[in-house]
């Protein structure tokens, strides 16, 4: 494994590219000689020529793995630079670039699987899976159980490795001073950062507001984040009177800066493969509240780093929330052990070795 290829053409800017940046980083760091294929001037793209990659710009579709010159083009992509390992996270960059892959000879195909969603059982998605795809990375055990209720006759559960995403402790670890929102004094921040779709569970957010509104009036719940429930969620926090009560900041690029200026991270998400913003406000020393569904247990140790609560009860994930609004010390004490936990089970550093390791052996 010398020459590596991180291949994500999605048009914004989440957490899977993300990912695929700082894997790129580190992998580089490691000797590798790294190469970044993007969609033309996305927000990957830039940010990886800002990091001093080489990358190469390309528009890939759902259907762009019908395109024999496309397929053929990416194929002298792969034999020009000699890459021995290519890794994916978008299933659309799969089709095309994996095929293309496996006809170029690269060694090494790495899918990063990281929504716990089900794959569709299907011919192509099989191909994919069996003859395409070497290495398949899931991001918890929740998604590779995913992966398989459907599949489960049809892939060898061995290819499948767990691998949780990392995060680079250093970066989170140095405080900020930039200002995110004001806080009144004696105010208790409840915040949420994630895209605002139907899967992050926002309306719960709104519910919770409601419930703690008649129990105690020292809160606010900002929530970061852009998406097409916004507008939606803005008209229930209205028309339920929590207009002063939740706050909707928009997208925020400074991560660190919001989550130090919090003081309780809530998650009500409905589904999570890994729910990497739980890792984030945990580095942070932030007690966490989330359902108890999905992956969110092989993050939050329910009790010691955060409260894990029945889906989709909101007055018991408000009862925890008052419990942590109540009580300063409780808050710091999981904060602390939620900051140990990442430190031993979610440094980037690590991950990069075991994944490392796994491709290699």
């Amino acid at each position: 494994m010398k020459n590596i290829c991180f291949f994500n053409c999605t048009k914004f800017w989440g957490g899977g590219e993300k990912l695929h940046l700082e894997y790129a980083v580190k992998f580089r760091e490691k000797g590798y000689n790294v190469i970044i294929v993007a969609k033309n001037n996305s927000p990957l793209f830039q940010k990886a020529k800002d990091a001093k990659f080489q990358v190469h710009g390309i528009n890939i579709g759902n259907l762009s793995f019908l395109n024999p010159f496309k397929k053929k083009r990416l194929k002298s992509f792969y034999k020009l630079h000699n890459i021995d390992t290519v890794f994916f996270i978008i299933p659309s960059d799969l089709k095309a670039g994996g095929i293309a892959a496996k006809k170029a000879g690269v060694e090494k195909i790495v899918y990063l699987r990281g929504i716990a969603v089900p794959i569709k059982r299907n011919f192509l998605n099989i191909y994919l899976l069996k003859k395409v795809v070497t290495h398949i990375i899931a991001n918890s055990k929740e998604t590779k159980r995913t992966i398989l209720k459907n599949l489960s006759n049809n892939i060898d559960h061995e290819k499948i490795k767990v691998i949780y995403h990392g995060i680079d402790i250093q970066e989170y670890s140095e405080k900020s001073t930039s200002k995110i929102f004001e806080k009144e004094k004696n105010e208790i921040i409840i915040g949420n950062l994630g895209r605002l779709t139907e899967q992050k569970g926002h309306k719960y957010l709104i519910g919770l507001a409601a419930i703690l509104k008649n129990t105690t009036q020292n809160f606010k719940i900002v929530i970061a984040g852009e998406g097409e429930s916004k507008d939606e969620l803005v008209k229930l926090a209205e028309k339920n009177g929590l207009k002063e009560y939740v706050t909707f900041l928009g997208f925020i690029s400074d991560v660190k800066s919001f989550l130090n200026e919090i003081d309780i991270f809530v998650l009500p998400s409905i589904w999570e493969g890994f729910g990497f913003a739980i890792v984030e406000a945990m580095i942070a020393e932030k007690p966490v509240v989330a359902f108890n569904i999905t992956s969110n247990p092989e993050i939050i140790v329910d009790t010691e780093t955060g409260f894990l609560v029945e889906f989709p009860n909101v007055e018991q994930f408000a009862e925890k929330v008052k419990l942590l609004i109540d009580n300063t010390e409780l808050r710091e004490t999981l904060g602390k052990k939620g900051k140990l936990r990442v430190m031993e089970q979610f440094d980037i550093d690590k991950k990069i070795d075991e994944l490392e390791n796994y491709l290699i052996t």
